[in-house]
């Protein structure tokens, strides 16, 4: 194929980018290049879509698919109108944050309620807009494009650190503080096979809205799974959701956080995706993922994002001493 990946140098766009290259395809990677560079053995086209004429790098360029990546409506639509007659297939790289109910189990892209997208007016997504944001972006896509909502995404190159967190955690052992419930659901998938899929998607021209992440597992046995993959001897305090509020320890990601989604968010961690590995998607064993993402933390001196183990330490503390306390009188 001639593939047009609309960035390709971070992570996601650069493993797809990656892979297609890899597979003998003519890869061209068309961003602004601020964010990196692209992969060896595809082609670099700088462009800039919050410009008008930021494309006409492109030239007059046909391709048999194209890629794109973006969370801002206003660049979607301007590449669409730009690009729109010379491109065979289309896939836009969604999220399952465009769904409205973020509580029910077992809910499939072909059927579950969004959220309202952002208006016409607006050309960027924001802080508390990105669900919303590319909702809008998916409506500017025909029915034949392939619209792939993506979960978490880990794996070597990940730039959250949220993944790496608890690779890092789990080899350290010893006691390890988690958010409750352990059998509550997780979901990812390892970014070296949504980028697989994704390719293979766009040369079967691939159509409709998926889901694109792996089969949920238990809280419990992720972290087992990662214990065992590292040759680590942990034990995990399951602590309440409330008092990790209490304590300050942000939800997800970010610095003091536990990057696990908690009860009222297992929607985006339980969905039925069925219909993607239907669709070819295959999912690499965790340990694999696990072991591969230490070797790129070590070596690359990746990201890590969540509590120090000064924080965790000082949190066990005070959830066994609240455990243990017991008030007297009525």
């Amino acid at each position: 194929m001639r593939l047009l990946v609309l960035g390709g140098t971070q992570f996601l766009g650069r493993a797809i980018a990656e892979h297609a290259a890899g597979l003998g395809n003519a890869v061209t990677c068309a961003a602004r290049g601020i964010s990196g560079s692209a992969p060896p053995g595809t082609r670099f086209v700088a462009i800039d879509r919050d410009r008008p004429d930021g494309l006409v790098a492109l030239g007059q360029e046909r391709f048999d698919a194209a890629i794109d990546v973006s969370r801002h409506p206003g660049q979607v639509r301007r590449s669409l109108a730009v690009l729109g007659g010379r491109v065979g297939h289309w896939t836009f790289v969604s999220t399952t944050s465009v769904y409205a109910d973020t509580v029910t189990s077992g809910q499939r892209a072909d059927a579950a309620p969004l959220l309202a997208p952002v208006g016409d007016e607006v050309e960027h997504s924001g802080p508390g807009t990105y669900g919303a944001a590319k909702v809008a972006c998916e409506r500017a896509f025909s029915a034949h494009a392939l619209i792939c909502r993506a979960g978490l995404i880990v794996g070597p190159g990940d730039p959250t650190g949220r993944f790496g967190y608890w690779v890092r955690r789990m080899r350290r052992g010893g006691e390890v503080l988690a958010p409750a419930e352990p059998d509550d659901p997780v979901q990812f998938i390892d970014v070296r096979d949504l980028a697989g899929w994704i390719v293979r998607a766009a040369r079967d021209r691939l159509s409709g809205p998926f889901d694109a992440v792996g089969p949920a597992c238990t809280r419990r046995a992720f972290l087992d799974r990662c214990a065992d993959a590292l040759g680590s001897s942990c034990t995990t305090t399951w602590v309440d959701p409330d008092f990790l509020d209490r304590h300050g320890v942000a939800r997800e990601s970010g610095p003091r956080s536990l990057p696990l989604p908690l009860p009222d968010a297992i929607g985006d961690a339980s969905r039925d995706v069925s219909a993607t590995l239907a669709a070819g998607l295959r999912v690499r064993p965790l340990a694999d993922t696990v072991r591969d993402t230490l070797r790129w933390l070590d070596t690359a001196q990746g990201p890590v994002t969540g509590l120090t183990a000064a924080e965790e330490a000082a949190l066990l503390a005070a959830w066994h001493a609240e455990r243990c306390y017991r008030p007297s009188g009525p």
